[in-house]
Parts: structure tokens; C-alpha cells; sequence
């Protein structure tokens, strides 16, 4: 197998900003930042990097600097070094130091043993969903004389889900939805039918990580918007719809990742609205939805065929549950349906099987997991203010996590540290763009609450344990840095 190479000047744009705080030596801000990017899976392991001239040609320092950077993720284990073939990226293989999952994502191998993972909002599967999939294992056999390939989905999914939306008011058929690996698969098939590389798409700031992963290796060009700290900045949104007239408009309207606000009826409206004036195809992520506290969010609207739902079991229910669906007109829906075999050939059918049981099951069980979330929030919440009272945190409305305020921005500083203390985390820079929300962390609550004191505690240890003597940021950050809370 061929290694697979960095190119110089794309990890230059990964590390926009690495040369931050100003005072340090940036050999070792700019091992800090590779180190980070190895953490959070933005530079895939055993690839190689670009050699050290041609480095410090592509970032414009000294090749001392970029040497001495490497010397130092060498001795840390972030790189291993070939004699005649260069540096490729790796894991540390102390067990104190080896944070080994992506940051908010998918396994690459297992954690150190007693790390808790607080990077991961997920919730895990209950007796709900073991019997939902046993029942599906019974209904298997009616479907095993077909050939299996479903692209729109299982008829009785799809059926579930349409009338789902028809009880909330948003009147749907069968035909509207299609079944996706989740709500992020639903995106990347609907980026890859109704989106060309170069064009334009708003989004809000910060955003879900993997959103902007997809967006960006789609090609196209994301224009953050900054949210306030009572949610969107409805002149800065309609302003940058009106100006840059983009192809497409996402949004995380219930329950905003990372930081659990929700969009009111009006202001989808008007978004909607603003969205047919410009031409451009308004995305709604309606993953989180169902997981609110004390109030349902504003039901789902049908504002016409330049709107389009994303949905899925995985938040709800559980993360293994890889089900989704797109909720769009017919137009859109013949455009996935036909672009759709170049990235998938359908979802597995045991799964659309135990997801339909859930859909089409009573609101019991879903009742209480809302109440157990509300439980955990409040109690995280609660130790915080106890243990770190210089933390700001608000209440969401919802969702899986809390979106924390530091009183400097240490938040990549607190990541890399983290491990080292037995809890892994996600920085806030893992929502922005070029680098924004350093001052920010995102905490789930969906462990229990012992996990959850386990791992303040682990927290308060580590950020008591940061250099203060380090110089830091600029004390006047960004705005984008300080006004999402």
C-alpha cells in the first residue's frame, strides 16, 4: 500500500492560526497544534508528513523551528520517523497519554483503560432498543427473498417516519423521505446531488464538527455566521443571505451542537423566506429534536420545496443505530436518489427494521430519557459551579451537551492536558472555523452522574495543572470567541 502523503499546502490551512499565543517559541506552538490535529483526527494516522524544507517554506519560519517542532512530537509519540522514508503520524504508546478516538467521532481504537470519554455526546442503547431489534430479526425473513437494495429506503421506514412528521404538522408520504446511513450520511448524499465544488454555503458559528468536515471535502466554501449569546443573529443571517446569495443554508435549529439553543417558529420563517428570495436550498438538521426538557421546540414546517429535513435514530435512541432520512420534495429526492449509488447502496435492513419499531413504539420510553438527560444536565451543571466556578455555563433547552466558557482561552491547551488526568474532552475549536472558540469547551451529560463527578473532577485537576506562566492569548479575543454561551 502507498503512503499516504500530506501535501504541504494543505496542512498549511489546517494550522490557520497556529502561531497564536504571541510570546511563545513557535516551535513549540507549532508542535502543539500538530499534536492536536493528530488527537482530533484531522490528520489521519501513519500518513506522511511533508519534509522539513518544504514545511518551513509552505508555513514561512526557519527549518530549526519545523526540526525542532518534530523533535518534540517525536519524543512524545505524535510521530515515528523512518530513516530514508520520513515522519508519519502516530499515537503515543503510553496508556496515560493516548487519547485515541476522534474528537466527537468515531472510534480508532480503543481509549486508555479508565479514561472517560467526555468528548463523544452519545447515549447508550437501553432495553428499548434491544427489543427493537429483536422484533426486527423477526420481521427479517419477509424481506430475505428480495435482493435487498432498497435507495429510498424500507416502504415501512419510510412510511414511520413521514407519519412522524404528519403528527408534528408537517403533512409528508413516504415518497418525500429517504433512509440514510444517519443524519450525516443524509448530508453528504445530499451535498454530493444538489451542490457543485466553489459553491457558497452558509452556516451558524460554532457548528457541529463533522458538518464542516463534509462541507469542506464536498469542495464547497462555508460562510460562518457568529450566533449570539441567546442564539442566532437574525440581522447578521437574513444580511449575509441577502449578500452572498449562497446554494445552500445549514442549520441545527433543535437542539443547536454545541450549545443546545433552539430556533423559534418566527425566526425559521423568516430564514425560510430569505432562503427562496436568494435561491439557495435551506438544510434543517432535526437530528437532536426529539431530546428537549420542558418543552417540545417549534413543530416541523413544511416552507415549501427549498427546504429539506435532516433526521435520525442515532441521538435519540442510540449512536450504533446508524438511521437517518432526508425529508424533501420530490425534485430533491430523484436528485439523491439518483446520485446516490456513486457513495452508498442503501442501509442494511435489520437496522431500517429496529428503527421503524422505534419510531412506530409508544413515548414512553423516549419520555424518560428525556427526563434522565434533564437530570444529567442539571447535575453537571450543578458540579461545575461547585468545582470550577470560573466555568460559565447555561442551561440549553435540550440536545446532548453543555456548550462552557473558560475565563481564558485554554482550550486546546486543556484538551491536549486533559488525557494525562484520565478524561478526554472536545475544544471549542473543534466547532469553529480558522481557530475560532478557543475560550470554549463542549461537556456532554449523557453518562451517568458518577461518571460524570469522575470526570469534573479529572477536569479541575488538569486545568489546575496548566502552566498560568505560559504567556497567553491576547486578552481581547474575537468576538466569534466569546459571544455563544
Amino acid at each position: 500500500m502507498r503512503d499516504l502523503l500530506i501535501h504541504p499546502a494543505s496542512l498549511s490551512r489546517l494550522l490557520n492560526g497556529w502561531r497564536e499565543p504571541e510570546g511563545e517559541p513557535a516551535y513549540r506552538l507549532l508542535s502543539e497544534a500538530l499534536k492536536l490535529m493528530i488527537l482530533d483526527g484531522r490528520l489521519s494516522l501513519h500518513a506522511r508528513l511533508p519534509g522539513e524544507r518544504r514545511l518551513a517554506e509552505t508555513l514561512g519560519v526557519s527549518r530549526i523551528t519545523v526540526s525542532t517542532a518534530l523533535d518534540r512530537l517525536r519524543a512524545d509519540g505524535f510521530i515515528i520517523s523512518r530513516t530514508g522514508s520520513g515522519s508519519f503520524t502516530a499515537l503515543p504508546a503510553s496508556p496515560a497519554s493516548r487519547p485515541v478516538r476522534r474528537l466527537d467521532g468515531p472510534m480508532q481504537m480503543d481509549d486508555a483503560p479508565g479514561v472517560i470519554d467526555m468528548a463523544s455526546a452519545a447515549i447508550a442503547a437501553d432495553e428499548q432498543v434491544h427489543a427493537a431489534y429483536a422484533r426486527a430479526v423477526e420481521a427479517l425473513p419477509a424481506h430475505l427473498p428480495g435482493h435487498g437494495y432498497e435507495p429510498m429506503g424500507l416502504e415501512v421506514l419510510r412510511r414511520a417516519v413521514a407519519d412522524r412528521h404528519t403528527a408534528e404538522g408537517a403533512p409528508t408520504t413516504p415518497d418525500q423521505i429517504v433512509i440514510s446511513g444517519g443524519a450525516l450520511s443524509g448530508l453528504a448524499l445530499l451535498l454530493r446531488a444538489v451542490t457543485r465544488p466553489g459553491d457558497r454555503v452558509i452556516i451558524e458559528h460554532p457548528a457541529y464538527p463533522h458538518t464542516l468536515d463534509a462541507l469542506t471535502q464536498a469542495g464547497l466554501q462555508p460562510s460562518p455566521v457568529a450566533m449570539t449569546p441567546h442564539g442566532w443573529d437574525m440581522d447578521g443571517m437574513l444580511a449575509a443571505i441577502a449578500r452572498i446569495q449562497p446554494r445552500l443554508i445549514f442549520l441545527t435549529g433543535a437542539h443547536h451542537n454545541p450549545t443546545g439553543h433552539v430556533l423559534s417558529a418566527a425566526d425559521e420563517v423568516a430564514i425560510a423566506a430569505a432562503a427562496a428570495r436568494a435561491g439557495a436550498l435551506l438544510v434543517l438538521d432535526d437530528a437532536l429534536r426529539e431530546l428537549w426538557f420542558d418543552r417540545p421546540p417549534p413543530p416541523p414546517v413544511d416552507h415549501g420545496p427549498h427546504v429539506v429535513r435532516l433526521g435520525s435514530t442515532s441521538k435519540p435512541y442510540w449512536g450504533g443505530l446508524r438511521v437517518g432520512w432526508i425529508r424533501a420534495h420530490a425534485d430533491v429526492v430523484d436528485a439523491v436518489v439518483r446520485r446516490r449509488p456513486s457513495l452508498d447502496l442503501g442501509v442494511p435492513v435489520l437496522e431500517q427494521l429496529a428503527a421503524a419499531v422505534l419510531l412506530a413504539g409508544p413515548p414512553g420510553p423516549l419520555d424518560a430519557r428525556r427526563q434522565a438527560l434533564a437530570r444529567r444536565e442539571a447535575h453537571l451543571r450543578a458540579q461545575l459551579a461547585e468545582r470550577l466556578p470560573e466555568w460559565r455555563t447555561r442551561r440549553p433547552e435540550g440536545g446532548l451537551s453543555l456548550w462552557v466558557e473558560l475565563p481564558r482561552p485554554d482550550g486546546v491547551r486543556l484538551a491536549i492536558a486533559a488525557p494525562d488526568h484520565g478524561v478526554r474532552i472536545a475544544p471549542g475549536t473543534r466547532f469553529g472555523v480558522n481557530g475560532a472558540f478557543d475560550r470554549f469547551i463542549r461537556l456532554p451529560f449523557s453518562r451517568e452522574e458518577a461518571e460524570l463527578d469522575l470526570a469534573v473532577d479529572r477536569l479541575a485537576a488538569a486545568w489546575s495543572g496548566l502552566d498560568r506562566s505560559t504567556p497567553r492569548r491576547r486578552t481581547d479575543p474575537d468576538p466569534t470567541d466569546r459571544a455563544v454561551l
